[in-house]
C-alpha cells in the first residue's frame, strides 16, 4: 500500500502555444483513499491519471508513489493496476487467463497464479465463470473481469479511468456501489476517474474538481456541495446545478428580478471587509420554494416540469438585469405548474444563499459558516 503526491505536476502539449492539459497540480491522496477526479470534457482529468500511470510525460514537477519520485519510471516499474474505460480484454483468452496473464508474464508459478485468480473470482462473484471467453459475459461481468485482473496483482494504487460508462443507469449504480465497497475491503489507495459528478459524490472520500488542466477544488463530497469554492464547482456539483445570479450588494443583502435576498451579518461584513460589491448569489434548487405571488417572490415563467416520484423540478427562467436565467426548483410532485405559467420562489432559509466575489468568481467565506440546508444531490 502507498500513499500519492503530484508535486505542481504539469503535462503539456506542444504547439503555438503549447496547451498544458494538466497544469502544476498540487494533490496529495494518503495510503488507502478513494480519491476521485471529475470534471467536464478536457478538464485534465484524465491526462492526471494516465501521468500516474507513466502514459503522459510528466513535463514538470514531479510525482510519488510512497515517497519514491516515479516521474521517469516505466509503466511496469510503478507498481499500479489501471482499470481502463473499454475493459481491454483478450478475447481469445478465458476469463481465468485474462484475470493471471499479467502474472503469467512475470513468471509467476501456475498454482501461486490460480490461488491468486480464484481469490479474486471469489471475491468478485466470477468463479462460475472463469472457463467462459469475454463474449459470453455482459457489460458489467466484463467490468468485473478487469477489475480481478487489477487485483490479482496486489499493487501498491489502483488507477480507474471511467470503468463504468460502459454500463446501462441501472448497472452502473450497483457496480459503483460494488466498487467502493471491494476498495473498503482491499485498503488499496484508489484514484478513479468520472465525467460524472453523482458518481463522483457517491463513492469518493474526498473529490478534487478540474477545469481545463487545474485544480478547482479537492474536498469530501459533503463539504464540496455545502461550500464550493468558486462558481465553477458551484455550478459542476449537484444535478441539477446551483442557480447563479450576478448582483449587487444592498445593506440588507441583493435583489435578483426585483425581490430582496436576505444576506447574514457574517456574509455581509465580511464583503465589506474585501471591498466586495458585485458578487455572484448561489442557491440551490432544493434551497427555493413556490410562494403565493402575494408573498412576493421571484417570478418564474415555467418552461417545464419533471416529475421523479414523491419530488419535482420546476424548470423555468427568471428575468433579472435585462436577461434571461435559467433557474430550477426543486419541489413537491403534488405541486404542478403548467407550461408559461408565472409563479413566484423564494429561499427557503436565509442561510441558504452562497455568495461569490464576481470579479474573481471565488467564494466570500465567512468564519463558522453554517451548513446550508438541503440534501445532497
Amino acid at each position: 500500500m502507498a500513499g500519492v503526491s503530484y508535486e505542481s505536476a504539469s503535462c503539456i502539449y506542444p504547439g503555438t502555444p503549447p496547451v498544458r492539459a494538466v497544469d502544476s497540480l498540487d494533490l496529495s491522496v494518503p495510503d488507502g483513499e478513494f480519491l476521485v477526479l471529475v470534471g467536464p470534457s478536457g478538464s485534465g482529468k484524465s491526462t492526471a491519471l494516465r501521468m500516474l500511470a507513466g502514459l503522459e510525460d510528466v513535463c514538470e514537477g514531479a510525482i510519488r508513489i510512497d515517497d519514491n519520485d516515479v516521474s521517469q519510471l516505466a509503466p511496469k516499474d510503478r507498481d499500479i493496476a489501471m482499470v481502463f474505460q473499454n475493459y481491454a480484454l483478450y478475447p481469445h483468452m478465458t476469463v481465468a487467463q485474462n484475470m493471471g496473464f499479467a502474472l503469467k508474464i512475470q513468471r509467476i508459478p501456475k498454482d501461486e497464479i490460480r490461488s491468486k485468480v480464484e481469490d479474486a473470482a471469489a471475491m468478485l462473484d466470477l468463479t462460475r465463470y472463469l472457463d467462459r471467453r469475454p463474449k459470453a459475459l455482459s457489460g458489467g461481468q466484463r467490468q468485473r473481469v478487469a477489475m480481478g485482473r487489477a487485483i490479482v496483482r496486489n499493487p501498491s494504487v489502483f488507477l480507474m479511468d471511467e470503468p463504468l460508462s460502459n454500463l446501462d443507469a441501472k448497472l452502473r449504480v450497483e457496480t459503483r456501489a460494488n466498487i467502493s465497497d471491494l476498495q473498503r475491503r482491499l485498503g488499496t489507495t484508489t484514484i478513479y476517474v468520472t465525467h460524472d459528478q453523482i458518481e463522483a459524490m457517491t463513492m469518493g472520500t474526498r473529490v478534487a474538481v478540474l477545469r481545463d488542466g487545474t485544480l478547482q477544488q479537492c474536498a469530501p463530497p459533503r463539504h464540496l456541495y455545502d461550500r464550493p469554492a468558486n462558481t465553477f464547482v458551484a455550478g459542476f456539483i449537484g444535478s441539477p446545478a446551483m442557480n447563479l445570479y450576478t448582483s449587487t450588494l444592498t445593506p440588507t443583502g441583493t435583489d435578483i428580478a426585483g425581490h430582496t435576498i436576505a444576506l447574514s451579518r457574517e456574509q455581509l461584513a465580511t464583503a465589506a471587509e474585501n471591498n466586495v460589491t458585485d458578487i455572484v448569489v448561489g442557491l440551490r434548487p432544493e434551497a427555493l420554494r413556490i410562494v403565493a405571488p402575494e408573498q412576493g417572490g421571484i417570478p418564474l415563467v415555467v418552461e417545464l416540469s419533471e416529475e421523479l416520484g414523491s419530488d419535482s423540478y420546476v424548470y423555468g427562467r427568471v428575468e433579472h438585469r435585462g436577461g434571461a436565467h435559467r433557474t430550477v426548483v426543486r419541489t413537491h410532485s403534488d405541486i404542478r405548474p403548467t407550461i408559461g405559467e408565472t409563479i413566484h420562489i423564494t429561499p427557503t432559509h436565509p442561510d441558504t444563499a452562497h455568495i461569490f466575489d464576481a470579479a474573481t468568481g471565488q467564494r466570500i467565506e465567512v468564519a463558522h459558516e453554517p451548513v446550508a440546508h438541503g440534501a445532497l444531490a
